[in-house]
């Protein structure tokens, strides 16, 4: 749903600038000067960043609608389509910027330093995006260690045996509910979010591949599974023999 809503708010700010010339609402050229503002093409500017934001508003969109669908749409796609749609978008509106490009549209050597700086800030700031999204996105990894269960990766923690409180084998995931801490990208779900019946749970599950590993402890509820099926089973019962042990 997170999507949807993203998607349409996008839309609305692309109609607001493009047909409605809300220009303000574009970064760095409300905080120019009257005289700079006059050398914008305001009119080219605003359809610019109408159409940057129709595009992406409609993709988010489509995907929010897959993902309620219960389709496991890849999430690096969107991320890969808003960074070159982004990039095109700074480098175009250089042109359009009569302060940093000339008569013909050609970008001055200040046009492509801001262009340089704004296209190296932009990458560095997705790839720590993609970067924490494939991280959240691994398989689970369990350790059996003799204090206790280590569940690896993001929002990962180490269970003392002595501190389970029930044990059991979920065939079915109850319905998640809101996040509160944690990540969610597609049927990935990793740290805090609010499930039906529980309460507040730790999850680090993928919901496509059930069941899923229930896990009452006294520092809270965990529920997690493994790649495949049988791992899961294999896991439990290696579980179930050391907490009976």
């Amino acid at each position: 749903m997170i999507f949807i809503i993203l998607g349409i708010m996008f839309f609305l700010i692309g109609l607001a600038v493009h047909k409605f010339k809300m220009y303000f609402l574009i970064a760095g050229f409300n905080t120019m000067s009257k005289e700079k503002q006059e050398k914008v093409d305001t009119k080219g500017l605003g359809r610019l960043m109408g159409i940057y934001s129709y595009a992406n508003g409609i993709v988010l969109v489509v995907m929010g609608i897959l993902l309620e669908l219960g389709y496991d749409f890849r999430t690096d796609v969107l991320i890969a389509f808003v960074f070159l749609s982004t990039i095109y978008v700074v480098i175009r509106a250089q042109k359009l910027d009569g302060n940093l490009s000339d008569e013909k549209g050609k970008i001055r050597s200040e046009g492509k330093k801001q262009a340089n700086k704004s296209a190296i800030l932009m990458f560095l700031t997705f790839s720590f995006v993609i970067g924490l999204m494939f991280y959240s996105t691994r398989p689970t990894r369990v350790t059996f260690k003799e204090e206790g269960l280590e569940i690896h990766g993001m929002y990962g923690d180490t269970y003392p045996w002595e501190s389970v409180n029930e044990l059991s084998l979920l065939e079915e995931l109850p319905s998640i509910g809101r996040k509160t801490n944690g990540a969610a990208v597609g049927s990935k779900y990793k740290g805090y979010f609010m499930i039906n019946d529980y309460g507040k749970v730790k999850l680090h599950i993928d919901s496509n591949y059930p069941p899923f590993i229930y896990l009452d402890t006294s520092d809270g509820i965990v529920i997690f599974n493994m790649e495949s099926a049988n791992e899961t089973k294999e896991v439990y019962n290696k579980l179930l023999n050391q907490i009976n042990n």
